[in-house]
C-alpha cells in the first residue's frame, strides 16, 4: 500500500479517510453556523413595540405605526411580494393581516397551512422586505368573510354559543390556537421575526355576550408563547366593552371621530393612540350600488390623524378578492341578510388587481413627509390582457351528474347543511344543497322562512320559481301522479358581523309546508363544488354539444387559449344570470346579473400557456360565450354614508 506525503506527514489510506470525514464535518458545521448566524444576531434585539407613554417605542426609540391591511388569503400567493413592495413604496412600515380559521381548519382536526394558506411564508416575505407585522388571529375576524372566519362545523352543535366561554367553543379555539401559534410564535420580534403586536379577538365590544371571553383569548395567546404587545380593536361604541386589561385599546372609524379619540384618552391616559382600522372605502352587497369614498375626504382625515400624533392602519390598503364561496353577509339594520359580492376591492388605495389609485398617490405624498429618506421607486403597474371571447363548447345538466357528489342522505325531515353526514362528519360548509321529495298534486308551497338563503324550486326538473327571504310562498302547478319536488338551496354567505352568528345554519333549517302540511321523506344531495368535484365533472361527466339545448341548472365548459405569458384579466358575462366560475379548477367566485359587480378578477398566475379550462355553473340562462376585459366593472357608484 502506498503512502503519500501531506505537509511532510505520511498518512495511511485509513488516516486520510478519517481526515476527509473530519474536514467534511467541519465544513457542514461552519455552513450551518453561517446559515443561522443572522437569526442569532436577530435574537439579540432590544425591546420590541412598547406602549408605556403617549408614543409607541420600538427598541426604545419613538415609533409611529404607518400600517396597511392586506390579507394573504385574498391575494394570489404569486402577488404577495408585489403588494408588499407597493406598501413600502407608499411609505407604510407595517402590514396587518387577519387569520381565517375556517380556511386553516376546514374540518375539525384537519389543518391546512400550505400554498395559498402558508402564513409563515407570508411573514417571511414581509420580513425580507423590511415590513413589521401586526397579526390579528381572531379566532373571530369579521372581515366581511363567511361567519367572520369561524368554521361552520362549529354549528353542528345545536347549543353552540360562538364567541363565548361555552366549552364547545373554547375547546375548538384551543385546538386551533395550538396549531396556529406554534407556527406564529417563532416569527415574533423577540425571536427575530417581523411580528411586533398581536390583536386579542376582534371588535368584541359590538358583541359583548360574555365578559370572561376576551380574558380567555388573551390567556390563550400568552400561554402559547405570544410575548409581543397585545391590542384590541373597536369602534367608539365597542370601546367600553371590548378592551381587556393588559392590552392596548385601539379604535376604528372612517370620518374623524373626536369624541371617540377623547374617550380613548380618558380610559387610557398617557398611552399611544392607534386607529387600528381607518376605513379607506367600504364593501358592496348584491343588488345594491358600488360604494366609493372620496379620495380628498380620505386624505383630510388621515392628515388630521397624523397631526394628532396618532398611529394609523389603513383598512383596507389592498382589499383583494373573496374567491370561492367565502364572502360574508350583512344583517345589521336590515330586514334580512344581504350577501357581500365577490370583489373586495373596497375602493382601497391599491385596487383589487394591484393598480395604483388616486388614494394611493395622495397617501404616498403624505407619508413621504414622515420619512427621512426618499421612498422607494414605484414598482411597475400590472399588465393585463383582454383575451378573445371564449365560445362555450359543451354543457352538462346538474341533474345528470348528481352521482359525482357524495352519497345522498335519506331523511324524514330536512337537515341543514352543517349537519349533513358529509366531509368526514363535518357537514357541508359552502355551495348548494339539493333537497328532493315527492308531491301528488298542485297547490301552495310555503317556506315558513326556513330557506337559507335562496332556493330554486323545480317540479320534475322543470323550474317553477324562487323562494328566499322576500318570497316565501309559491304556487306548484297541477299534475298527474307522483312528481319530484326539488329545492336547490344556495348558501349565499353567512353573516360576518352582529349578534346573530349562532343562527347562521344554512340549507333548509326547519319544516317546509305544502298545502299547509309539512313535507317529509327527503333525499338530500350535497353540492359544495370543491375542486375534486369540478375535476370529476371534467373527466367523468357526459358533456353534450351546445347544439343540444341545455337543461338548467347546468355546467358549461369552454377553453381559453393563452399563446404567451399569462396576464391578469377580468371575466364578464353579459347574457348570463347567476352562478359560479371555475378556471383550471380554481373557484373565482360568484357572479349575479343584479350587480353591482359585473366582472370577476382572473389572476394571471392562475392561467398557463395553452388551453385553460373554464367551467361555469349557471342557474338559469346563458348566451353561450365568456368575454374578457382589462378593466373591472363594479357597477354604478354611490358615496359611503
Amino acid at each position: 500500500m502506498e503512502n503519500s506525503s501531506m505537509l511532510g506527514i505520511r498518512l495511511s489510506l485509513k488516516q486520510r479517510y478519517w481526515l476527509l470525514v473530519c474536514v467534511a464535518a467541519a465544513v457542514i458545521i461552519v455552513y450551518q453556523m453561517t446559515r443561522y448566524r443572522p437569526q442569532v444576531v436577530k435574537m439579540n434585539r432590544g425591546e420590541g413595540l412598547r406602549a408605556d407613554s403617549s408614543h409607541f417605542t420600538l427598541e426604545r426609540k419613538p415609533f409611529r405605526i404607518l400600517g396597511g391591511s392586506v390579507h394573504y388569503f385574498r391575494v394570489p400567493r404569486a402577488y404577495w411580494e408585489d403588494r408588499m413592495l407597493k406598501m413600502k413604496a407608499c411609505g407604510l412600515n407595517t402590514l396587518t393581516t387577519y387569520v381565517p380559521w375556517n380556511l386553516h381548519e376546514p374540518e375539525r382536526g384537519v389543518f391546512d397551512f400550505e400554498d395559498q394558506l402558508d402564513l409563515e411564508a407570508y411573514l417571511h416575505v414581509a420580513a425580507d422586505l423590511g415590513l413589521w407585522v401586526i397579526l390579528r388571529p381572531g379566532p373571530y375576524i369579521c372581515a366581511e368573510w363567511d361567519l367572520g372566519g369561524l368554521p361552520s362545523w362549529l354549528l353542528r352543535d345545536q347549543n353552540m354559543k360562538l364567541r363565548t366561554t361555552y366549552p364547545g367553543f373554547t375547546d375548538a379555539v384551543s385546538s386551533f390556537f395550538d396549531q396556529l401559534l406554534k407556527r406564529v410564535a417563532p416569527h415574533q420580534y423577540s425571536q427575530g421575526g417581523p411580528i411586533i403586536a398581536v390583536q386579542v379577538e376582534n371588535e368584541y365590544g359590538a358583541y359583548a355576550k360574555d365578559d370572561k371571553y376576551v380574558p380567555f383569548i388573551k390567556e390563550a395567546l400568552l400561554s402559547r408563547g405570544i410575548t409581543e404587545l397585545l391590542l384590541t380593536s373597536d369602534d367608539k361604541k365597542g370601546l367600553k366593552f371590548g378592551r381587556v386589561n393588559g392590552a392596548l385599546g385601539a379604535i376604528n372609524f372612517q370620518k374623524l371621530n373626536s369624541d371617540a379619540i377623547k374617550y380613548l384618552d380618558e380610559v387610557q391616559p398617557q398611552k399611544p393612540k392607534l386607529v387600528m382600522e381607518y376605513w379607506s372605502g367600504w364593501f358592496d352587497l348584491w343588488g345594491e350600488l358600488h360604494h366609493v369614498y372620496n379620495a380628498e375626504d380620505m386624505i383630510k382625515v388621515v392628515t388630521e390623524i397624523l397631526k394628532l400624533d396618532m398611529s394609523i392602519n389603513i383598512y383596507m390598503f389592498h382589499g383583494g378578492t373573496n374567491f370561492g364561496f367565502m364572502n360574508g353577509a350583512l344583517a345589521v339594520g336590515l330586514p334580512s341578510p344581504k350577501p357581500m359580492v365577490t370583489t373586495y376591492d373596497y375602493d382601497a388605495p391599491l385596487s383589487e388587481a394591484g393598480d395604483y389609485t388616486t388614494k394611493y398617490h395622495l397617501l404616498r405624498n403624505l407619508f413621504s413627509r414622515y420619512h427621512t429618506q426618499p421612498l422607494p421607486e414605484l414598482p411597475s403597474p400590472p399588465e393585463r390582457r383582454a383575451y378573445q371571447p371564449v365560445v362555450i363548447q359543451q354543457h352538462l345538466s346538474l341533474w345528470s351528474n348528481l352521482h359525482l357528489t357524495e352519497k345522498p342522505l335519506k331523511s324524514e325531515r330536512p337537515v341543514n347543511m352543517e349537519n349533513l353526514p358529509v366531509n368526514n362528519e363535518n357537514g357541508q360548509s359552502y355551495g348548494y344543497t339539493l333537497y328532493e321529495t315527492t308531491v301528488t298534486s298542485g297547490g301552495s308551497l310555503n317556506s315558513k322562512n326556513n330557506i337559507r338563503d335562496r332556493a330554486l324550486v323545480f317540479v320534475d326538473k322543470q323550474f317553477v320559481g324562487v323562494l328566499d327571504y322576500k318570497v316565501q310562498e309559491l304556487a306548484i302547478p297541477e299534475g298527474k301522479g307522483r312528481r319530484t319536488l326539488g329545492l336547490l338551496v344556495e348558501n349565499s354567505g353567512r353573516v360576518n358581523y352582529g349578534k346573530t352568528l349562532d343562527e347562521q345554519r344554512k340549507g333548509i333549517v326547519g319544516d317546509i309546508e305544502f298545502n299547509a302540511h309539512p313535507l317529509r321523506d327527503f333525499v338530500i344531495h350535497s353540492l359544495d363544488m370543491k375542486p375534486g368535484f369540478v375535476n370529476r365533472l371534467g373527466t367523468l361527466g357526459h358533456w353534450l354539444p351546445m347544439r343540444q339545448r341545455p337543461s338548467f341548472p347546468a355546467f358549461f365548459q369552454g377553453k381559453l387559449h393563452v399563446n404567451s405569458s399569462p396576464k391578469d384579466t377580468f371575466i364578464k358575462l353579459p347574457g348570463w344570470g347567476k352562478g359560479v366560475v371555475f378556471i383550471n379548477g380554481k373557484n373565482l367566485g360568484r357572479y349575479w346579473s343584479v350587480g353591482p359587480q359585473q366582472t370577476l378578477y382572473v389572476p394571471g398566475p392562475w392561467l398557463h400557456r395553452g388551453d385553460n379550462q373554464i367551467v361555469v355553473f349557471e342557474e338559469q340562462e346563458t348566451d353561450g360565450k365568456i368575454q374578457f376585459t382589462i378593466n373591472p366593472d363594479y357597477g354604478m357608484a354611490a358615496e359611503v354614508q
